[in-house]
């Protein structure tokens, strides 16, 4: 059953591009720049949280990671590369059947499922790390989403939560200039007023049990024509919390 937290019309907009995932050159090619510093700061967080050896090449062999919102698998795939255990989830089927006939031709296993994080909840199922990036500005209710994916964390593990910073700098730059100046992302991908502050995404992540250790901004380098790790966190960012 389709929970509360979805909102259907964000789904469909998304399963439209379902085959465009995987071309680094197609509308998500933003995201594809963005992926390498994601993976960096996910990889050396998790890697200093569960105290394992850096120069594994499957240092998180034993833990189980659940990627929210995981579209065609662009984290999914090399987080079970790394050793999780992989359950990628996500609301549009069409998303879902991407990500698994391209991870089957990889010759990966993850686990995907066409379902919601409240559903996932529902279940008992926790993991120890769950990615949720770029994933809260699309959803209807933000409270009962953050509810749900705090369930899914277990006791001693982390999420990873990645968004938009609710400025004007952010309403500039990740919504008018990247969808209508640059067409970097398709018209309406974004909605400015789901944009979410830092203070406000700390607030409710600590409402619902979680401690969070870190805020990590990411700034666009345009002459390196990159991602990088910045103190900026006036458009995009990244924050950890942990659960008790």
């Amino acid at each position: 059953m389709q929970s509360s937290s979805v909102d259907a019309a964000e789904v469909a907009k998304f399963s439209a591009l379902a085959q465009e995932w995987w071309d680094p050159a197609g509308k998500f090619a933003p995201l594809h720049k963005f992926n390498p510093v994601r993976l960096g700061f996910i990889r050396d967080t998790a890697e200093a949280h569960f105290a394992r050896d850096p120069r594994g090449l499957r240092p998180f062999e034993g833990l189980s990671l659940l990627d929210i919102g995981c579209g065609g698998g662009l984290l999914s795939e090399p987080m079970a590369r790394l050793g999780f255990k992989v359950l990628g989830a996500d609301a549009s089927e069409r998303n879902i059947k991407t990500a698994a006939a391209h991870a089957s031709a990889a010759g990966l296993d993850v686990d995907y499922r066409a379902t919601t994080a409240e559903d996932l909840a529902s279940e008992g199922l926790t993991f120890d790390v769950v990615l949720n990036m770029e994933v809260v500005e699309h959803v209807a209710d933000l409270a009962a989403y953050l509810s749900a994916c705090a369930h899914l964390v277990r006791p001693g593990g982390v999420m990873f939560v990645a968004t938009l910073n609710k400025t004007l700098k952010s309403l500039a730059l990740a919504k008018i200039g990247a969808e209508y100046v640059l067409g970097w992302l398709p018209r309406g991908t974004h909605d400015w007023s789901r944009f979410i502050e830092p203070a406000k995404l700390q607030a409710m992540l600590e409402e619902n049990g979680l401690n969070v250790l870190k805020t990590q901004g990411v700034a666009f380098n345009p002459l390196g024509w990159d991602w990088r790790l910045s103190a900026d966190t006036d458009v995009n960012y990244m924050m950890v919390a942990s659960k008790p």
